[in-house]
């Protein structure tokens, strides 16, 4: 197509509503805790059950955090008068960003969060609402209130409650800032006490850093703050409360004139504050944190361009040292509500800020690396600020933050014994949060051509469109020029929009591919015109031949067929691996734990040996996907109990696992909640893989597919696949009527085997 305009977006409007209001409307549900199944759990639940716990409460109201939710509950609280970058739009226009950050809170600390809008513009009547519901929650995190406001309401309510109050456009910014200081400070040998910062801001956020600089031991009179209308300083007129803590003496009147011989420059502010003159002004290895977002104070480029060591940060995600607040929120609240803290203190935040920094110094672990797309970070100039994905994230800031309430006396349960909480708080990983994001950190670098078969269709079509918007490489659209333009205007973009289209009208290649597809068949009674009409007619055997002869690196198709159909047609176009099984596999993510599932698509009803080359194919895809394979062959009794003819195939596939001395665990035969479930193992205490299994073997088709669906539809975790093991190309099928997303993971799962497995 002619290029004529690039989207900046990586999503259109539309599909920005779609996904807010598809299946359930918003991004949050309540869900039970507890089974309500039978009329005695419903009693239990409410009446007259729930009356033995209201009385509890009552004697003792500290008992709300054993017998509720209270323990692990946050409002997420807003009066929509600071909206991320769009300003004042009231209270209901923030919802979706309030529900946004409540699903944070679940996904990457497992914190139970509610939205509540207050519509109100006035500071005493949010003070007066939050304080009147505050005994409902563990923590209180105010959320996009613009300043004064945002200072006075929080202050207000820490002297009414006594649970935390956390206004994370502040504290946030400050905590994961004063991090990234400390290790840029030891990074270029420059100590605390010594150095010269200038502050570019005086909102919420800036004074937040500027407060926790200085109790982190930045002298007072060694900080500059500048406003809109230049420097801060002692006497100037027509200054609040808050700015005026922060004046100090100087001649200084202006940006340009404070930063000159600065060390430091913190930028909270707006797009092209801070010049490369300015840059070139200040003292040797300056550090420089341009957080203003989307744009920043200064490019980091154009700060290289004039000083080659400087350290530099931004609140970006495509640059190095991104100060995101997603480092710090969920994992603070983690540790006040742990103990039960009144409040998080600066001692908590000072005490999270050193974790954060002492964690970017560590060894980066193989996990963390996957996270990086392969590469392993090292501490340096580079790499001051830990990974948003870094799964230590949450043990170590948890451990600081609840160790610093108990020594400062906040904590109203301390914890005993750290080791046990650690382990604790290790089963709340979410370990989905870094597999796709490893697998995309690493396509991002080798940017393949992936194939998407079903261009026309609007799901094939806005998963294309976000591999290209998100930088995951080079996506190829098989499709009819009319019925796409048609497709784009449905999802919001024109006939302009820049990408990539194939198909048959290009005789050049339509004659390449049926000479190769000719090649390939020619001895299995199928004619060269057969081969023209199956490349020409049919778009998974185009694509799948335009991988094979190298003009793609992969291709993900399905999702307008049935999947065993687009195999069939996969099985003759490019075939499975030498000494290779064909199969599916999917993988189910849910709270704590990845299983790997196999076969879920294509055989039927393995026999002993199938079973043997799926088992010990699925634990290198496990290997490769960064998991310690433990692999258990299913079936519908446990260790010869009941003993069927069906059952004997397995346990004769586990017979043959062990003559083959394969170098990872397995088991079999075992029923499902045997080998996912830890009671059972003092029943039997020989097996390693009893309750620890993380892939398992299906015995047929019928049940894998049966299973794995009941999970998606049911489960209450994610489905990813299924992936087609042992193809001779990269490629993936969607099922039927797959999701953009779904679509999306598969054509990344297929640019990440074009390199990563050899084919």
């Amino acid at each position: 197509m002619p290029k004529k305009k690039e989207t900046i977006e990586k999503y259109t409007d539309k599909e920005a509503l779609d996904f807010h209001i598809q299946g359930k409307p918003g991004k949050i549900e309540i869900i039970s805790s507890k089974q309500l199944s039978t009329q005695r759990d419903l009693s239990l639940a409410y009446s007259p059950g729930v009356a033995v716990p209201v009385l509890e409460i009552s004697k003792n109201p500290q008992t709300a955090y054993e017998y509720t939710s209270k323990g692990n509950l946050v409002a997420v609280v807003s009066n929509g008068s600071a909206i991320l970058g769009l300003g004042n739009l009231g209270a209901l226009a923030s919802k979706p960003v309030m529900e946004g950050k409540s699903v944070l809170f679940k996904r990457f600390a497992d914190i139970d969060s509610i939205d509540i809008e207050v519509d109100s513009q006035d500071a005493e009547d949010i003070i007066k609402t939050v304080s009147n519901i505050a005994c409902s929650f563990g923590g209180i995190n105010l959320e996009d209130i613009g300043a004064p406001d945002c200072f006075v309401i929080e202050q207000k309510l820490k002297e009414l409650v006594d649970i935390p109050i956390f206004h994370d456009d502040q504290h946030g910014t400050a905590i994961i800032t004063t991090a990234g200081l400390i290790n840029a400070l030891d990074i270029s040998g420059k100590s605390i006490k010594d150095v010269k910062i200038v502050v570019n801001g005086a909102g919420a956020s800036a004074i937040a850093c500027t407060e926790l600089f200085k109790n982190s031991g930045v002298p007072n009179e060694n900080v500059t703050m500048c406003d809109r209308k230049g420097v801060i300083y002692r006497g100037r007129e027509g200054v609040d409360q808050w700015k005026s803590k922060h004046a100090i003496d100087t001649k200084d009147r202006t940006l340009e004139q404070a930063i000159k011989g600065a060390d430091v420059v913190l930028g909270l502010s707006a797009a092209g504050a801070i010049t490369q003159d300015m840059i070139k002004s200040m003292a040797k290895n300056p550090i420089i944190f341009a957080c203003a977002n989307p744009e920043p104070e200064i490019r980091p480029e154009k700060v290289l361009e004039v000083r080659d060591d400087a350290i530099i940060a931004t609140g970006r995600s495509d640059y190095p040292n991104q100060v995101n607040n997603l480092i710090g929120f969920p994992y603070i609240f983690r540790g006040a509500l742990d103990v039960q803290a009144k409040t998080i203190n600066e001692e908590m935040k000072v005490a999270a800020a050193q974790a954060i920094a002492k964690l970017a110094r560590e060894d980066v672990p193989d996990e963390v690396v996957a996270a990086y797309g392969g590469d392993r970070p090292h501490y340096g100039k580079n790499y001051i600020i830990p990974s948003t994905f870094d799964p230590r994230l949450i043990t170590t800031i948890p451990t600081a933050v609840a160790k610093a309430a108990v020594n400062s006396g906040v904590a109203q349960k301390p914890i005993k014994d750290f080791d046990a909480y650690i382990d604790e708080l290790e089963a709340r990983l979410d370990p989905s949060v870094g597999l796709m994001q490893g697998i995309n950190s690493k396509i991002k670098k080798t940017k393949k051509r992936i194939v998407f078969a079903e261009g026309e269709d609007e799901e094939s079509l806005k998963a294309a469109i976000a591999f290209k918007n998100y930088g995951l490489g080079e996506p190829i659209l098989i499709a009819n020029k009319e019925k796409l333009n048609e497709s784009l205007k449905k999802i919001g973009l024109d006939e302009n929009f820049n990408i990539e289209i194939t198909n048959s009208s290009d005789v050049e290649k339509s004659e390449k591919y049926k000479n190769y597809l000719y090649e390939k068949l020619q001895r299995k009674g199928i004619l060269e015109k057969e081969c023209d009409k199956m490349v020409k007619s049919d778009r998974v055997t185009w694509g799948s031949c335009m991988v094979a002869c190298g003009d793609a690196d992969g291709m993900v198709a399905g999702n307008t067929r049935h999947f065993s159909a687009t195999v069939d047609k996969l099985a003759q176009s490019v075939g499975s691996r030498e000494n290779e099984i064909l199969f599916g596999l999917c993988l189910y993510v849910s709270k704590g734990k990845t299983i790997l599932i196999a076969d879920t698509n294509v055989n039927e009803f393995p026999t002993s040996e199938e079973l043997v080359e799926i088992a010990i194919s699925s634990a290198r895809v496990a290997e490769i996907l960064g998991f310690d394979p433990k692999v258990a062959l299913l079936s519908h009794s446990t260790f010869g109990q009941p003993e069927t003819e069906r059952t004997k195939r397995v346990r004769q596939a586990v017979e043959m696992l062990e003559k083959r001395k394969v170098d990872f665990l397995f088991d079999g035969e075992m029923q499902p909640d045997v080998a996912l479930n830890p009671k059972f193992q003092s029943t039997y205490p020989f097996s390693k893989i009893v309750g620890n299994a993380n892939v398992l073997i299906m015995p047929s088709i019928h049940a894998a597919a049966v299973s794995t669906k009941m999970l998606k539809e049911l489960g209450g975790g994610k489905v990813i696949g299924p992936l087609l093991i042992g193809l001779a190309q990269p490629i993936e099928v969607a099922p039927l009527r797959s999701s953009s997303s779904e679509i999306l993971n598969l054509a990344s799962i297929a640019a990440y085997s074009s390199e990563i497995i050899k084919y």
